[in-house]
């Protein structure tokens, strides 16, 4: 089952959606956000925070990922690991997006984030208006097609919010969590592949990032099924 709720207009993040959902009648809800799903390159990445009825406030200075600096964003995560009833992070390779497409890989990441929690959820609360994270259902606008991952765990019921990552506190967690393990991914990354500025853009189109794809072609972290720009047929580094 799957239900979308509307942005509240609240400008700052606060428990209020999920403590609504707990008195709905979860015991423990896991609040999903991803990362990476516009890039060139890297993995597609999914942060997931687990609250339960008696959670305190999120911890001060919690925000959506991307209204923060990087000093800010690797300052809050010890303290919304304490914070958290259990937290994970899940990926999906470059490889897996050109083999399955953007939403399995998706799923596949959710699903990741959840089989590694250390607490069972039996309710998600995920950011955006498509449930990416359940089974799809043949025939829907969201069906991946005949080649599908194998699912790596169950999905409880999941609620649905647009910009839910700049209105409930958990999901912004969530997404702090997602884009600072993303980024220290691309880092490294970065250290073997210099030339294509991922140490800046973190693997999005940035105009260095292109240069160099025109220049040198992709490497083996691109997502080659995507049309990258500049690139024709070219080899793989």
């Amino acid at each position: 089952m799957t239900e979308t709720l509307t942005r509240s207009r609240t400008t700052a993040p606060s428990l209020r959606i999920e403590r609504r959902l707990l008195r709905d009648g979860a015991t423990a809800l896991a609040c999903l956000d991803e990362v990476g799903r516009g890039a060139l390159c890297g993995p597609v990445t999914i942060g997931v925070v687990v609250v339960t009825a008696d959670a305190k406030p999120a911890p001060v200075g919690v925000r959506d990922s991307k209204l923060l600096s990087p000093k800010a964003r690797t300052a809050l995560v010890p303290r919304i690991q304490r914070w958290a009833a259990a937290w994970g992070v899940g990926h999906a390779s470059p490889a897996e997006i050109d083999d399955y497409g953007i939403i399995a890989a998706l799923r596949l990441a959710g699903q990741r984030a959840l089989d590694g929690l250390a607490i069972t959820p039996d309710a998600v609360l995920l950011d955006g208006n498509h449930d990416y994270l359940s089974p799809p259902v043949q025939g829907t606008l969201f069906d991946d097609g005949p080649v599908l991952p194998e699912p790596v765990c169950p999905v409880p019921p999941v609620t649905t919010m647009v910009k839910a990552d700049m209105t409930c506190a958990a999901v912004a967690a969530a997404s702090v969590l997602a884009k600072t393990t993303r980024d220290a991914m691309l880092l490294e990354l970065a250290a073997e592949f210099p030339e294509y500025g991922w140490q800046e853009n973190k693997g999005y189109a940035s105009a260095e990032h292109v240069a160099a794809l025109r220049r040198l072609g992709p490497t083996a972290h691109h997502r080659r099924s995507w049309r990258l720009p500049g690139v024709d047929l070219p080899p793989t580094l």
